[in-house]
């Protein structure tokens, strides 16, 4: 007889990425689709039909599993608030299983991000560890005396919205603060530093792409960099710095084993670790900076997709007395 197989959905700030799972945590059939700027029923809509693709793929699949970027209130299973997509106070699970006939799984993103890469990833075996996922926002979890930590609701992790800098940019989507991490060392604040340094630099590849109107996004900023353009480096050296001064107030505040960081940004690999590596070993205090590793993501930006893909086959095997929750 055939391992059973399920569904597994990672949506982000921007993107849905998602694909039918095996046993063996292997993804296929994989799909994308561009969420940003979706109205709600349009946005579930896109959900449950990306959904049914992957059920037409893979009929057989036992059930559903799903992150979405919200903060959650596990006692009463509602999608609370979220600052990129219009999932406040929604009953998320309900509504999709309705939508889809299958059993739905689900949680934060960065969760079943951290899930993925706990048992099976770069956090595998430790006792306390933190993940960071950098794309649109910056999402982030964390897993102490071996357990994912939740809070006393379920919305603990929202370590992209600690604000370093008082004086900082306001921060993106609807978070009310200025100069939170996320938007000082993501993938948009790639984007954003990049326009400014294009502007100051007209002769540097990043600031002919300007000239010939190309978008400057995180990922041009990034290719570029990766290309050897030295401006669009100096960009993702300062955003690694700056994604380093938050993972070294974090190590001191937890003391971690590791630092996982995920999500579609890590495409610049060392060019952003290795300046966030070297601000933690200047600023973090011993001994919690002496025994610490950051280290990418091991499923990379698939971590959310096998971290759901985990979710739903504990729900089909029934573990946790039913619980729709992990």
């Amino acid at each position: 007889m055939p391992s059973p197989r399920v569904l597994a959905f990672d949506a982000g700030g921007t993107k849905l990425l998602g694909g039918v799972v095996d046993s063996d945590l292997t993804v296929h059939h994989r799909s994308w689709r561009l969420i940003a700027g979706l109205e709600r029923e349009d946005l579930l809509d896109i959900f449950a039909e990306t959904v049914a693709e992957g059920r037409a793929a893979a009929p057989d699949a036992v059930a559903v599993g799903f992150g979405i970027p919200s903060l959650v209130d596990r006692r009463r299973a509602l999608s609370v608030e979220s600052v990129h997509l219009p999932l406040d106070d929604l009953p998320f699970g309900e509504l999709l299983e309705e939508r889809v006939g299958l059993p739905v799984a689900w949680d934060n993103d960065t969760n079943l991000a951290m899930l993925a890469e706990h048992r099976l990833g770069a956090a595998r075996g430790a006792s306390e560890a933190l993940m960071l996922t950098i794309g649109t926002g910056i999402g982030g979890a964390l897993v102490l005396g071996g357990e994912l930590y939740r809070g006393s609701a379920g919305a603990a992790g929202e370590l992209g919205h600690m604000v370093v800098d008082l004086d900082g940019p306001p921060c993106q989507g609807r978070c009310p603060n200025r100069g939170c991490l996320e938007v000082m060392a993501s993938g948009t604040a790639i984007g954003r530093e990049g326009a400014v340094a294009a502007q100051g630099a007209p002769d540097s590849a990043l600031g002919h792409a300007l000239g010939n109107g190309h978008p400057v996004t995180g990922a041009l900023v990034t290719a570029l960099a990766r290309s050897g353009d030295a401006v669009a480096g100096q960009v993702v050296e300062l955003v690694g710095r700056r994604l380093g001064a938050g993972i070294a107030s974090l190590v001191n505040a937890l003391n971690p084993e590791v630092v996982v960081i995920g999500g579609g940004a890590m495409v610049a690999g060392e060019l952003l670790l290795g300046p966030a590596r070297a601000i933690l070993g200047e600023t973090a205090l011993r001994p919690s900076r002496d025994g610490v590793r950051v280290v990418p993501a091991r499923f990379g930006d698939e971590a959310g997709v096998v971290g759901a893909g985990l979710a739903a086959f504990e729900l089909a095997d029934g573990e946790e007395g039913g619980r729709r929750w992990r």
